[in-house]
Order: structure tokens, then sequence, then C-alpha cells
């Protein structure tokens, strides 16, 4: 009978996981990852109760539960270079590296030396074999797919991971796990960032990011007033800039539309579709492809974020390692630190990180 751990983070997610592959008839055993310290005083991560959902759950499908930290390999692997793009002015999405360095790879060898044939997790995705390689597709519910966090894990990775309730729409996984009078069927979705939790962003940022304000300039260099540093700020960010009000011919809303790192000073533009918001392509790095890359120029769909709707995109080789993506529509937002990632129907390709976003095709 083959052996399957779970990655059981006391969510209803994990527990239909469980479930579904317990009515299968495999082995099925959870492990519970801590991946953060809290060594505030606080509560504002949910490891605590989480864990005890967890417990309940198991012991509602009478399985063993499994505890590991891996808050050290987290701080390494994830956390570091989380503070690190932000210090550069950049946006990171640290669920991508959680994935592919915590998830898929610290689990995944934590799972071998507990004799498992195969992982599982909760996340909303598929994969297929088609051609001696094993294809990450998007999960049936497009509205919960989560193809996208999951673009850097590698074949070999997936090729050993179940993905149960990929095959599901999120409403079913609830009445699933009702049914089956799990304490988990009725709770809340997890979101955001763990470490940050119910904090305010800025407050956690404050602890290891020492704020360097400077000055706000509108699109004709004017000053517009003064942040407290760009780190706070994201491209197409609306809300806390604190300049409202300010006396200018109309009062249309101000939004980031670009940062200065080596000015230190903050670009914002009156109205949702100012022209400095939208770019036609974009710079990316670090490209990382599942199967086999494309030869490129390539053409097919992308998203610069989740829950975007695909964009029809062709991808080129700059020659230094770089691609360029040039989108058929102008994209609005696009933002440095961000992952671009690319699909071929319901098949993701892989991704980049995005440098920049350019006004034209090079």
């Amino acid at each position: 009978m083959n052996k399957v751990i779970v990655g059981i983070s006391g969510g209803v997610d994990s527990s239909v996981t469980a479930l579904k592959l317990q009515q299968q008839g495999l082995a099925v055993e959870g492990l519970f990852m801590k991946n953060w310290d809290e060594d505030d005083g606080t509560e504002y991560c949910t490891a605590r109760t989480d864990l005890e959902d967890a417990l309940r759950v198991c012991d509602a499908l009478n399985i063993e539960l499994h505890t590991a930290n891996f808050a050290r390999q987290y701080w390494d692997n994830v956390f570091e270079h989380f503070l690190a793009e932000y210090q550069a002015g950049r946006t990171p999405n640290p669920d991508v590296l959680c994935n592919r360095e915590i998830k898929f790879k610290v689990f995944a060898d934590y799972a071998d030396q507990l004799g498992a044939d195969n992982i599982a997790t909760g996340h909303y995705a598929r994969t297929a074999q088609q051609d001696g390689e094993t294809k990450l597709l998007k999960g049936l519910d497009h509205n919960k797919d989560q193809s996208y966090f999951l673009h850097s894990v590698d074949q070999l990775q997936l090729a050993k991971t179940l993905f149960p309730v990929g095959e599901l729409e999120k409403s079913e996984v609830r009445h699933i796990a009702r049914q089956a009078g799990l304490v988990t069927h009725n709770k809340k979705d997890s979101t955001g960032i763990c470490f940050i939790g119910e904090r305010r962003f800025s407050d956690f940022l404050e602890q290891y990011i020492k704020p360097n304000p400077g000055l706000i300039l509108n699109d004709e260099g004017q000053n517009m007033g003064e942040h407290n540093g760009l780190m706070f700020h994201t491209i197409g960010q609306r809300q806390g800039l604190g300049i409202g009000g300010v006396a200018n011919a109309h009062q249309a809303p101000w939004y980031v539309a670009d940062k200065n790192i080596q000015q230190n000073t903050l670009l914002v533009v009156q109205g949702n579709d100012h022209p400095a918001l939208f770019a036609h392509s974009l710079i990316a790095i670090e490209p990382r492809w599942i199967n086999q890359p494309p030869s490129l120029p390539f053409k097919c769909h992308a998203k610069t974020r989740y829950r975007q709707a695909d964009q029809a995109c062709t991808i080129f080789d700059d020659n230094n390692g770089k691609l360029i993506v040039a989108f058929e529509v102008a994209q609005r937002a696009i933002t440095p630190g961000q992952y671009v990632v690319f699909y071929t129907d319901d098949q993701c390709l892989g991704g980049a990180v995005i440098e920049s976003a350019t006004p034209t095709l090079r």
C-alpha cells in the first residue's frame, strides 16, 4: 500500500485532501509544518489554533499527525530574500519561494525520511503525465486555482505530489468536509503571509528594515508630500499615500506609478487609467520552466499577478539570460519583484521574476 504524507495545515483544503486519499485506500499520515517562530509575545500567527484543528482532523480520520519545525529553513531560504527584496524597493511574493524551498523541498525530504511514496497538499492544482513528463495544470475551480504559486516547482517534485482538491470546486470541498464531520468545514480561508497575520504590514516591516522617508512627486515633478519608505508602497497602490485633498485642478485619486530607488522618490499619478500605470511589455529574470523550455520567441498567455485573467503575449529572449514579454494589450501595474507566469490553455509552463516594465518592445 502506498504511503502518503499530507501537509496538514489545519484548514479545510488539506483536511479534505487527507480524507480523499484515505478513501482511495492509501496509507495516509499527516505532517504539520511550523514555518515561523512567534517570538514577540503576540499571537498574530495562528499556528497554535491551526495545530489544534489539524490534530482534531487527524483524530477524526484516525491517522497519525507528525509535526516539524522548519522555521530556520524558512528564514534562510524565504524570509531573508523577502527582506532583501523590500530593501531593494521591490515587492516580493514569498508564497512562491515557500512552495519551492519549503513545501516541495524541505517537507518532501522530511516525508522521504518517514518512508513516504508520495506527498500531498491542499493546493488547487492538478498534474498530468504526458510524453514521459509531469505537467502542471490549473485547478478545475479557476476561481481558486493556485498553479501561479507552484510555477517554480520542478517536474521531479511534482511527479511525487498528489493534489486531490485540484479536481474539485471549493464549494464541493466544504460540502465533503461537512458531510465527514470535520471541524474545518466552515473555517475561513487563510490569506496573506502567516508571519504578518493581522498586524499592520508597515509595523511588521519596521521591525526588520529601517524606514527611509523621501519625496512623493507627481508626473510633472511637483512635490506632493513625503513617503515614509519605498518599502511600504507598491505599483498601482491607491490607499495610504496621505496626499488626498491636495489642491489640484481635479480631485481624482492618486496611484503609485513608479519608485526611483536611487533618488528615493515615489512617483504618483492621478486616475485609475493614467497611461503611466500601463506597459505593453516587461523584462523578467531568473526564468524557471517546469518542463523543457519553449523555443523562443513563443506565443502563450501569462499572468503578472495572482487572480489576473490570462493575457495573450509573446516571450522573447534578450540574449542576456533575461526574457522580454510583450503583451497584446497593455497591462496595468506591472510590479518588479512579482512573478510573470506562463500558460498554454490549462497548462502552467513556468515563470520568471519581473525586473521592470517597459513601455514598448525594444
